[in-house]
């Protein structure tokens, strides 16, 4: 337990700033000005990320801007999430050698491993899909798109009694990797299906649920306690509280200017 990750908490912060931080993090781990960082975040106001590529027309924008909800594209891919009473995560680390340098499955499942630990030390008895997926048939692909993370499940993803409740993508570069993951507390199903104009051709087989639906009286602070006893139990690390370089917080605000408040990438398909 003596070589030390970064554990960074910043609490609530806008849509775009908070993708451009994960990825000026990401780059400064991968240059190695930063070590392996879990950084633990909220977001100031309702949101809607969409999958680095996802379509834009799988969401309702004018609903969005009429309902104030603002509409940021992720770094990773993975499909739309609305961002409101949640814990979110996101995990930078290098790849070229040691634990996660062994492609993008044996990384999903070793980040899942902490967070299935995490939910169980809060009461919960997750699950993750650690089988590698089957190839679609015929039928399977002429089946309508779900734009929604939450509709479904993918290979590393946490769910309990058969749904998901925790949503993750990546963004792998040649040297590192950055995963985001949201933890909703509460959803609001009804208006999650408004946000995305095809969702509607889907039939949901299980509502959608926060983590508050299955443990009422679950604290933001405690979850983010496990979700870091969970990370240096899994890992056998240290995580060090830390806030952001002051590179880091420079490069942050250089992309979200640039990048993430601009329609040209959140729009870009």
């Amino acid at each position: 337990m003596n070589y030390a990750w970064r554990l960074i908490d910043t609490g609530s912060c806008s849509a775009a700033y908070n993708m451009a931080l994960d990825e000026a993090i990401a780059i400064a781990v991968r240059q190695d000005l930063s070590p392996p960082t879990l950084r633990i975040y909220g977001w100031n106001q309702p949101s809607l990320s969409i999958g680095c590529f996802q379509k834009s027309g799988d969401v309702d924008t004018a609903y969005c801007r009429d309902n104030d909800i603002h509409i940021v594209r992720r770094p990773t891919g993975g499909r739309a999430v609305l961002h409101n009473d949640e814990i979110t995560y996101s995990f930078s680390v290098k790849t070229q050698t040691g634990l996660f340098s062994k492609g993008l499955l044996d990384s999903y499942k070793k980040i899942s491993t902490a967070l299935v630990l995490a939910l169980s030390k809060v009461g919960l008895s997750p699950h993750s899909r650690i089988q590698k997926p089957k190839p679609k048939s015929k039928i399977q692909n002429s089946e309508p798109h779900n734009p929604l993370c939450f509709e479904s499940i993918s290979y590393g993803e946490v769910s309990v009694n058969n749904t998901k409740v925790i949503g993750s993508a990546q963004k792998r570069w040649v040297d590192g990797l950055l995963q985001q993951g949201s933890i909703p507390f509460t959803i609001n199903g009804d208006e999650i299906l408004r946000l995305c104009r095809r969702a509607i051709l889907q039939i949901r087989k299980e509502p959608l649920i926060g983590l508050k639906q299955i443990v009422p009286g679950l604290s933001h602070d405690e979850l983010k306690d496990a979700i870091r006893i969970a990370f240096e139990e899994t890992f056998q690390i240290k995580l060090a509280r830390s806030a952001p370089s002051q590179e880091e917080l420079a490069l942050a605000r250089e992309l979200e200017a640039q990048k993430y408040l601009s329609d040209a990438w959140t729009f870009k398909r």
